[in-house]
């Protein structure tokens, strides 16, 4: 494993990537089934009609950022796979953020290597961006945000953070760990902040889940001092960056534009394809309108969820996102394949800390996580495509799906090494940080 460079991966993923792409056109040109994603055709025609000075809104189910038809125009310029080469040169810049946050804590380099060997190799990764899907982009500006804010730029991070909320809405998920973690203890601005290293030496004892080890702790000093500069700075500057994005296409697009791109993401059901517990409940009163009290029911698991994760790992943010957008993913109203790239990203972040041993556990969360989503799948194809009434056993696989996602998360839980990812300053310690040049 040592013999493998950063370079030579990197290299490899590259032309993993191009050989997919030209395969997918081909099979999108000789065969029934298109390996290209629907939206991909969603995106480059919107890009097509903003290239035109129309709306991209006019393309029917285009429900995004107008900025990804912006970078899209080139399809219909210099090429239809324009997109594609753009989203599989994200999903390589993720592994490359993902080895230089490793190596920011010292991590050594074997572990880096196979850190993002996880990322790059990952048969649902390398295929998303291929496909023509533009998570990879988001997954890069989520992992730049954490190495700005391990480098202590919070300008840059706030910037980022409110643009990455305007172009994809999950996110905002993200707000509360990151204000938590700028308190003074721990982040001050104009000094770099100091960065808990990786040690082979951080035992279990260093893992304990109790709340003295863990960001629970640190509740009281949160709410007792909240508005700080460096969390008044980071929300008013990301507020703004993505209140005048929005005002912008408000703007050009108008109301169209706030629905389909922000409101529709809040309030969104879906009743095919979805992998979600709600998914039968939707499917049988998809024609009325869902009262208030339905619509709390199902927003307030995934919530309450949230506000406990972020209170015990926030300090530890790379595992504090993990963990949030597992969490997130499981319990929301609807859940598609692309989803699960949210958390991808950020699964490489966190196994340097890990103490789950690939065999036999390792293998059998995989196991467990994958069947559960083939078994979903297998009612799936009876449903959609031999026209069979399966209904309540798809209902049926959804629940065992859920289960799945939280018997892994809370295996991975019990077995990581609780790491916060700044140290503590005192008066002392504060004096002996390096000042951000």
């Amino acid at each position: 494993m040592p013999s493998i460079n950063l370079r030579s991966l990197l290299l490899f993923s590259a032309i993993l990537r191009l050989l997919l792409i030209l395969y997918g056109e081909w099979q999108d040109t000789h065969m029934e089934v298109r390996y290209t994603d629907v939206d991909y055709l969603v995106f480059s025609d919107a890009a097509s009609l903003m290239a035109s000075g129309k709306s991209p809104y006019e393309r029917t189910t285009y429900r995004y950022s107008p900025l990804i038809a912006f970078l899209l125009i080139p399809n219909s310029m210099i090429h239809r796979s324009w997109g594609k080469f753009l989203f599989s040169a994200s999903d390589l810049l993720v592994g490359l953020f993902i080895h230089n946050i490793l190596k920011l804590r010292k991590v050594p380099e074997n572990l880096c290597t196979c850190s993002v060997m996880v990322w790059l190799f990952n048969p649902f990764t390398f295929t998303i961006g291929t496909r023509g899907n533009c998570e990879p982009i988001v997954c890069a500006m989520v992992l730049w945000i954490i190495m700005c804010l391990m480098n202590g730029s919070l300008l840059q991070a706030a910037f980022w953070y409110g643009l990455v909320v305007h172009v994809r809405i999950y996110p905002i998920i993200y707000a509360l760990p990151i204000i938590l973690v700028l308190d003074p203890f721990h982040f001050r601005s104009h000094k770099k902040p100091a960065l808990t290293e990786w040690s082979s030496s951080n035992g279990r004892s260093a893992q304990n889940l109790s709340s003295k080890n863990t960001g629970a702790y640190n509740l009281w000093v949160a709410l007792t001092s909240m508005f700080t500069k460096e969390r008044l700075m980071f929300g008013l500057i990301s507020g703004a960056v993505f209140f005048i994005c929005t005002g912008i296409f408000f703007y050009l697009y108008g109301w169209e534009f706030l629905h389909e791109a922000l409101l529709y993401h809040l309030t969104r059901t879906d009743p095919r394809h979805n992998f979600s517990i709600y998914f039968y409940h939707i499917y049988l009163h998809y024609e009325h309108e869902f009262s208030v009290i339905e619509k709390l029911i199902s927003f307030l698991p995934q919530f309450i969820v949230q506000l406990a994760l972020v209170f015990r790992f926030a300090l530890d943010l790379p595992f504090c996102f993990f963990v949030q957008t597992v969490a997130f993913v499981a319990f929301n109203k609807v859940i598609t394949a692309q989803y699960f790239v949210w958390f991808f990203c950020l699964l490489p972040l966190i196994l340097p800390w890990s103490n789950m041993k690939l065999k036999w556990e390792g293998l059998s969360s995989i196991f467990i996580w994958m069947g559960a989503q083939i078994h979903w799948l297998m009612w799936g194809y009876l449903l959609e495509f031999k026209g069979k009434n399966v209904f309540l056993q798809l209902w049926a696989a959804s629940l065992i799906f859920l289960a799945a996602n939280t018997f892994v998360l809370i295996k991975i839980i019990f077995r990581q090494r609780f790491s916060p990812l700044f140290k503590q300053l005192g008066p002392e310690s504060s004096k002996g940080t390096t000042k951000h040049e």
